[in-house]
């Protein structure tokens, strides 16, 4: 038993000791100090929220010593600001802002909560007025209140005068000797410098660590993982266009042959290309998502149970397009205050793009493709004739040829009456409605493909 005990304690410090030995590594200077640097060079938003989350728990796990913001940016979305704002303030190691230009807007509430702030010259920081994304203007007081809140209560956490903060956001506040009433504050490097909300001017990141007396370190450049790439990849305007085309021309092309299904998965591959980026982004909301749904139920309702199109298809389809639009901008349901000037438009442009390059590939290429080589090879298109010795579970005779009547309307597909049997049928597209004279043309599968006695 003492034996025992003694071989349990042998193997309990061979734990203890290789825990140390993996937490000391013999071959990593103590004294260089590990720098992790991250870009912000694009608009404030849900992406960018997103990009700076992964950037600082990369930067945690390389145990970096000192994170380094390298920031041109006009700003963006303020709760997306705020919510970046929040995760430097609550880091635990020192975050640096290096304005290699701009930080105007929310991109000045991002640099006022790091710890220092370095300016290149010529660079400005300020302008925080809080103003509506679609045209420009300011937006109402209470916006403008919560601003400087956030403004404000960030340059007492990092030692700067919340004057000046609230200043860069009310151009009612007047202060001597910086501003006067009327002008909202934007610094530039020098100024940054005079009143505190600038450490030095600088000419790069090796400039900054030069004359913070760094001289043994290593730089660790923050790059996306690949998953982020491909992710990024399809958050790409012109991709979200083609997959739209992509869910258009699918469940046209299932209409037009139903029962093949490779359209209709196509359709809905790309649909789960479409919506997956934006909502990791925290652009598709989960009521988005169950609006765009809704809109398919409504057209489904309409193509296949409701006679006519009325209503129900409208409705359907209004819903399709408004989400679609929707899911690419970060509304908060129908206020678009905080959306950057011009998205809304950039995403109408894309979802209307993509539905009528559908169309024109309908009207274009749609009978070809049903007919082409290329689709027989993906849907089960061959014929097994009588004559071949063939025979048929569903059919006891040869209709080619048959005429009959519309059961209930063909919207391309639906049942035909012939010499008073009930079959499913489609057509090549068109509608034809009950009560109407068909005639076969082919038997595929379980289904005639028929055409109207008027063509």
């Amino acid at each position: 038993m003492k034996f025992v005990r003694r071989i349990g304690l042998i193997f309990l410090a061979i734990l203890f000791c290789a825990g140390l030995f993996a937490e000391w590594n013999p071959f990593q200077d103590p004294a260089k100090k590990r720098i992790f640097v991250m870009e912000i060079r694009n608009d404030i938003d849900p992406r960018m929220n997103r990009y700076v989350d992964l950037a600082l728990d990369q930067a945690t796990e390389e145990n970096a010593d000192i994170v380094i913001i390298d920031m041109d940016t006009y700003g963006g979305a303020v709760n997306d600001a705020n919510d970046i704002r929040t995760r430097i303030l609550e880091y635990e190691k020192p975050v640096w802002v290096f304005i290699n230009n701009d930080a105007a807007s929310a991109g000045a509430l991002i640099s006022i909560a790091c710890d220092s702030i370095y300016m290149v010259p010529g660079a400005n920081i300020g302008a925080a007025t809080v103003v509506n994304g679609e045209d420009g203007s300011q937006a109402p007081d209470k916006y403008q209140s919560y601003m400087r809140s956030i403004m404000r209560s960030t340059a007492e956490q990092t030692n700067r005068d919340p004057n000046i903060a609230e200043g860069m956001v009310d151009d009612r506040i007047e202060i001597e000797g910086v501003t006067e009433a009327g002008k909202t504050i934007t610094f530039t490097t020098s100024e940054a410098i005079k009143n505190g909300f600038c450490e030095m001017q600088v000419t790069s990141i090796e400039d900054i660590l030069a004359k913070n007396n760094i001289d043994n370190y290593e730089l660790i450049n923050y790059e996306l993982a690949a998953s982020e790439k491909i992710i990024a990849f399809f958050l790409n305007p012109f991709v979200s266009g083609i997959l739209i085309l992509v869910i258009v021309g699918g469940l046209y092309f299932e209409l037009q042959t139903p029962g093949v299904g490779f359209p209709l998965a196509a359709a809905g591959i790309a649909l789960v290309f479409y919506l997956t980026p934006y909502y990791l982004n925290g652009l598709a909301a989960n009521w988005e998502i169950a609006v765009l749904f809704i809109g398919i139920v409504l057209i489904a309702l309409e193509v296949f149970v409701i006679p006519g199109f009325g209503v129900a298809g409208i409705a359907g389809i209004s819903c399709v397009v408004m989400a679609l639009i929707f899911v690419m901008i970060d509304n908060d349901f129908f206020n678009f205050d905080y959306v950057p000037s011009g998205e809304l438009g950039t995403a109408a442009v894309v979802v209307f793009a993509g539905m009528l390059g559908a169309m024109v590939l309908i009207f274009s290429l749609g009978y070809r493709f049903t007919e082409s080589k290329m689709f027989s090879k993906v849907a089960l298109m061959g014929e097994q004739r009588k004559s071949d010795g063939y025979t048929s579970s569903f059919y006891t005779a040869d209709l080619m040829g048959k005429e009959g009547i519309v059961f209930s309307t063909l919207r391309p597909s639906g049942r035909v009456e012939i010499n008073g049997e009930i079959y499913d049928a489609y057509t090549r597209g068109e509608y034809v409605e009950k009560g109407e004279k068909i005639t076969v043309i082919s038997q595929e599968g379980t289904s005639l493909k028929v055409r109207s006695k008027k063509v």
